[in-house]
């Protein structure tokens, strides 16, 4: 039996997680990051971005918890 760890828990929300790693791309100063080859990117850029993105998620659900919207 196979697992698929990679399905989304809330599918809905694939549209706005591609739109949250552009911008997030953009303000780590790689502009043209939806038409860049990933591949030619260093492991470390690639994870910065998904690092980066994670601790604003983060962020954002510590404060909808804390209720300071």
């Amino acid at each position: 039996m196979a697992n698929n760890y990679n399905k989304k828990a809330v599918p809905e929300a694939k549209a706005a997680l591609n739109q949250m790693k552009l911008e997030t791309a953009t303000e780590l100063g790689m502009s043209n990051y939806q038409t860049m080859d990933k591949g030619n990117l260093t492991a470390r850029q690639n994870g910065y971005v998904g690092g980066y993105m994670t601790k604003k998620l983060v962020e954002m659900a510590e404060k909808q918890l804390s209720g300071k919207q």
